[in-house]
């Protein structure tokens, strides 16, 4: 009897857009959230960031740099631009292959 193939999760061939996030426009992402709520295929995350000891007494969402945007499921990204409308700091940019 033969197992049942397993669906690969990546269509190959389908090339992947490019999400670039401006750190410099994106400084308090942990208490925006607005691209974390909107994006329908849970793209994004906010990341702690532990470069410095210091910031580890006080993680206040608040404070400028604590905390970080990254691109989790870049795979996942149907490029609706949901994010990129809703960013009121206008840090995101998707691209196409």
């Amino acid at each position: 009897m033969t197992m049942p193939s397993k669906i690969p999760a990546v269509q190959w061939g389908r090339k992947l857009p490019r999400i670039t996030i401006d750190a410099e426009k994106c400084t308090v992402p942990f208490l925006c959230k607005k691209c974390l709520q909107t994006c329908p295929t849970a793209v994004f995350r906010v990341d702690r960031v532990m470069a410095k000891e210091k910031r580890l007494e006080e993680m206040d969402p608040r404070v400028d740099g604590n905390y970080v945007l990254s691109v989790r499921r870049r795979d996942k990204c149907t490029v609706c631009n949901k994010c990129i409308d809703v960013c009121p700091a206008n840090a995101l940019r998707i691209e196409l292959g």
